[in-house]
């Protein structure tokens, strides 16, 4: 029985990699910040007629905060992601009539307009949706306001992030870069290059939340410790 309960628990165990409670501290300190900062700015600067927030800015917090490093969650993605998916919607929104077509060509078209403007962020499925469902309720006469919500929402967003940042002892913009303090093999022993890495990438087939760099250095430093532990036999 105690061991069907332990088991079970394995479910509740978080899969982000390298994740403390520190971290997920600091994300929720930042969640509170981002999203309050954005709700006493935004509510002083619309009018009482305009939303002040968009429900993805919630999905773009935790992002920012809980996986700062992640290409997902970098200040283009953020803004591009959900400012060029809230534009998708509300142009289907303009042609197609029916809520529930559009609201699947929306999210479609967003995917493939952030992929292909390298700006690909999750809660822009959510800012299509948005803007698809709005255009037929709360924001069929004011597209614009909502497109002006939407962008504005995320600037401030990424100018919290970066501030917050500065603090919380991530990089944000994030850049992978050698630990202060731990020397790295100047030649990795494995004899690994970024070509080689790429060429993994491409026999997997899958795409990962991990840019190519930060693979390399995670890499780097995982052949750094082999070499430590090998080398204390």
């Amino acid at each position: 029985m105690v061991r069907a309960l332990l088991n079970t628990g394995r479910i509740f165990v978080p899969l982000l990699a390298g994740a403390s409670l520190r971290d997920r501290v600091i994300a929720s300190v930042g969640a509170l910040i981002g999203i309050g900062f954005i709700g006493l700015t935004c509510t002083a600067l619309f009018a009482s007629s305009m939303p002040w927030i968009v429900a993805p800015m919630g999905a773009s917090a935790v992002l920012l905060f809980a996986v700062p490093a992640s290409p997902l969650a970098q200040p283009w993605s953020i803004v591009g992601g959900n400012v060029v998916s809230a534009l998708v919607g509300v142009v289907v929104a303009q042609f197609i009539p029916d809520p529930a077509i559009a609201a699947a060509v929306a999210v479609s078209l967003a995917i493939l307009a952030m992929s292909l403007l390298r700006c690909l962020h999750p809660p822009g499925g959510a800012a299509a949706l948005s803007a698809v469902l709005g255009g037929y309720a709360l924001f069929s006469a004011h597209v614009i306001d909502f497109l002006i919500v939407v962008a504005v929402n995320s600037l401030l967003m990424v100018a919290i992030g970066w501030l917050f940042h500065r603090f919380s002892g991530h990089s944000y913009p994030h850049r992978a870069k050698p630990v202060e303090g731990k020397a790295v093999p100047p030649v990795p022993v494995s004899g690994l290059s970024m070509g080689d890495i790429d060429a993994a990438l491409d026999d997997l087939g899958e795409t990962f939340d991990i840019s190519r760099e930060d693979l390399a250095l995670l890499l780097e430093r995982a052949e750094a410790h082999a070499e430590e532990r090998n080398g204390a036999r």
